[in-house]
């Protein structure tokens, strides 16, 4: 019986840990590290979709490409002095219409201008090296009517040039540079791993070829390879002012995009709205708690105030990892941890009924709550995996960052809940009775009961 006690004692010290760290965390020290984060729902802020075009792209590059993208908003949404940004990428669910639809979402906490947002975010340049076709299609030319009526040809510029690969994807850093003869600005891009092996591989194979250097779909210079370029480095050269050339090594760096991107989706929730959100959801769980608090007092007397104990251990540490993981709390989120309490106390009740029936044999009251814990825990295993099970097909299919979250939520707090009926529960209980003197008797049928039937049969 110590080493119960002593268990016991042990996680009454965690619990009471986990409560000083999050109140500590949250109200004295406020390390930023360990604050709680909220959605945008929550905390007020602009959220944006951008559905990203992959119909250029090779399949098995798709996924690469858009971490490419989603690193790329980062940087350049951090540029802009964010603070915690959330650039994410959602691809079509298992039951969406179109599953290859890509997207990105962008959460801009305390951005309330949208406009500017979408402005400093679109103003992201695409980047392109294309090789001059060694032969014109015919697809490539139109024949239009120019003066007096005489057929002419007429080239879109954009199909004289084939793709290469090599795009702003791989661009490290962009530099402006001063040519040392004439003083003209030039511009130094410096390509990664992959773009440098890349780009030797180009300029190797085509040499005395024209590579052109397309921003946005338009060219801004057009250079003949010379001689193979081994370092990863290549040189943008043209008629630029000082100040256009700055602009355009500030664009370049604040990330060329892989793959072309639309808004299609904007949001902005206002602070006031999101702090009426959270008061609401601490409300909410104020209540729950309250009402299941009285519920298992009243209904199942000593039994059900080691429940509240052991409830109080399950918030406090969900509380704790929400901060260590750290977990992103929307709306949906908070609907998943309310939802949770309430398995969290299901597990204890069928803990609880157990015991009684054991108790009902007029068994060693320490047997009793051993054997009618471990009786209920395949009921609690097998109805805890379907809530388990469902959270993880909510996660991968939904393709949804709010649904995500919500399944999320839902799925650590599940499984934190067994822990704390299977193991916190019944620890806590064991520790209260005794297996030397713990015959059943009608004070210990009252206290470890259920309901009022076996109170009137006392009677």
């Amino acid at each position: 019986m110590l080493k119960v006690r002593l268990s016991a004692l042990f996680l009454l010290l965690i619990g009471a840990i986990s409560i000083v760290f999050v109140f500590y965390s949250e109200n004295i020290s406020k390390t930023e590290r360990f604050l709680f984060k909220f959605g945008l729902d929550l905390d007020g802020g602009t959220h944006l979709t951008y559905r990203a075009d992959v119909s250029g792209i090779d399949s098995n590059q798709i996924d690469d490409s858009m971490n490419s993208l989603r690193r790329t908003i980062e940087r350049r949404v951090n540029l802009f002095g964010v603070s915690e940004p959330i650039v994410q990428i959602e691809k079509g669910g298992f039951f969406s219409d179109n599953r290859d639809d890509y997207r990105l979402i962008v959460e801009l906490p305390g951005v309330t201008d949208v406009t500017e947002a979408i402005k400093q975010i679109g103003a992201t340049p695409i980047l392109e090296f294309k090789l001059e076709k060694k032969e014109l299609d015919l697809d490539d030319q139109n024949i239009v009517l120019g003066q007096d009526s005489q057929p002419t040809i007429s080239l879109d510029i954009s199909k004289l040039y084939e793709s290469t690969g090599l795009t702003g994807s791989q661009l490290r850093r962009a530099s402006l540079v001063f040519d040392s003869f004439g003083g003209q600005p030039t511009i130094q891009l410096n390509y990664n791993d992959d773009g440098r092996e890349l780009l030797s591989k180009i300029t190797s194979e085509n040499i005395g070829r024209n590579m052109a250097i397309f921003l946005d779909g338009e060219i801004i210079s057009n250079p003949v390879i010379r001689d193979k370029i081994t370092n990863g480095e290549a040189i943008i050269s043209g008629s630029f002012t000082p100040e256009e050339a700055r602009e355009l090594v500030r664009n370049l760096n604040f990330g060329a995009l892989p793959a072309p991107i639309e808004l299609i989706e904007t949001q902005t929730i206002g602070p006031t709205l999101g702090k009426e959100t959270v008061s609401g959801g601490i409300r909410a769980l104020i209540y729950a708690f309250s009402l299941i608090f009285i519920f298992m007092l009243i209904w199942y007397r000593l039994s059900g105030l080691i429940s509240i104990i052991a409830l109080i251990f399950y918030v406090a540490f969900m509380l704790s990892l929400f901060k260590l993981i750290p977990v992103t709390l929307t709306a949906a989120g908070l609907a998943g941890f309310i939802l949770s309490i309430g398995m969290a106390v299901d597990a204890n009740i069928l803990i609880f009924e157990r015991i009684r029936e054991e108790l009902q044999k007029n068994s060693n009251l320490y047997d009793a709550i051993k054997t009618g814990s471990d009786r209920a825990w395949s009921s609690i295993r097998d109805g805890n995996l379907t809530s388990i099970i469902s959270a993880v097909v909510l996660y991968w299919m939904s393709g949804t960052s709010l649904v995500q979250g919500f399944a999320l939520v839902f799925g650590i707090g599940v499984l934190v809940s067994m822990f704390t009926a299977v193991v916190v529960s019944k620890i806590l209980l064991l520790s209260v009775s005794s297996k030397k003197d713990g015959s059943v008797n009608n004070t210990t049928k009252i206290l470890f009961g259920s309901g009022f039937g076996i109170i009137n049969k006392l009677k």
